[in-house]
């Protein structure tokens, strides 16, 4: 079974070597390896080069990393697909497990595994939260974690491709829409990626503007925003404007963002937001009154 990887470069020099060896490394003699570079002025193209014997790249601007994925999806014939950013990596033996998974059952749609979110010297800092499959519980939270996320070719002609407006939540977006559309998920119990968490990566540097993009997308495709989205837009809304360390400011301005988000996108303040809302301050009190003097 041919499995083609696509992956979406800007100025990640110092990591595509090592997303790169994850995949080129993998035991697979079908495997079509495309990078799409959006014009790195870094190190990036050099390291391509080095590589270009065992996979294909092109590097132009181009309209964002959505638009990368899709232009590389399109250009690749494989059967089973995997999206694989600049600086996250595969595990060892991780595309042979997911096409055995594939192979076994010819009604799956979308594959996804455990991950691990790593550090930018490849140390482990936490597991990513991985659940199993729930429709319902995915609209409350991600718990797909896409470099560990593999689909039948078959999604993209049934559902479309990733939405290029959205900057921050395409994978989301994609895998909702999927849901909603019928496709069928399975989770396969095994680390299958690295998702490299560092201060400069996008989802890390701009998180209020990832909760603004997510609720709007929420809006769109369920009609609403679940309260812990509403509730993780109030503290990324919070930590702009108050350190945590000022408590009671900080307690309080998150508990006004919460309602003022729920009233600007569900144009009410639910019972399930107004139960959050005061099991936060209760438990703020609690933590507070509770600290030695």
């Amino acid at each position: 079974m041919k499995i083609s990887i696509v992956t979406p470069s800007f100025n990640q020099g110092a990591y595509i070597e090592r997303t790169i060896r994850s995949v080129l490394d993998q035991p697979h003699d079908q495997l079509d390896y495309r990078v799409v570079d959006g014009g790195s002025q870094d190190s990036t193209l050099d390291i391509l080069r080095r590589h270009e014997d065992h996979l294909i790249w092109s590097s132009e601007p181009d309209r964002g990393q959505a638009s990368a994925v899709n232009r590389g999806i399109l250009e690749t014939d494989g059967e089973i697909i995997g999206w694989l950013n600049s600086d996250d990596v595969y595990v060892p033996e991780c595309i042979p497990a997911v096409l055995e998974a594939f192979s076994s059952d010819a009604g799956i749609d979308v594959i996804y595994g455990n991950a691990d979110h790593i550090d930018e010297e490849d140390q482990i800092l936490e597991p990513y939260p991985v659940e199993n499959w729930n429709q319902d519980r995915l609209g409350e939270t991600c718990f797909i974690c896409q470099p560990a996320t593999f689909f039948r070719r078959r999604v993209i002609d049934r559902f479309g491709l990733l939405d290029e407006s959205l900057v921050f939540c395409m994978d989301y977006e994609f895998w909702i829409r999927l849901a909603q559309a019928g496709a069928r998920f399975e989770r396969l119990p095994m680390v299958l990626a690295g998702s490299r968490m560092y201060p400069s990566n996008k989802t890390m540097r701009y998180r209020r503007r990832v909760h603004l993009e997510v609720n709007h997308m929420l809006v769109r495709r369920l009609g609403h925003v679940p309260a812990p989205w509403i509730f993780s837009f109030a503290h990324a809304w919070a930590d702009d404007y108050c350190p945590r360390q000022r408590r009671l400011p900080y307690v309080l301005l998150v508990a006004l963002a919460t309602w003022w988000a729920s009233l600007r996108w569900n144009k009410m303040i639910s019972p399930e937001v107004r139960q959050t809302t005061r099991d936060w301050l209760a438990g703020a009190y609690r933590r507070r009154v509770s600290r030695p003097r």
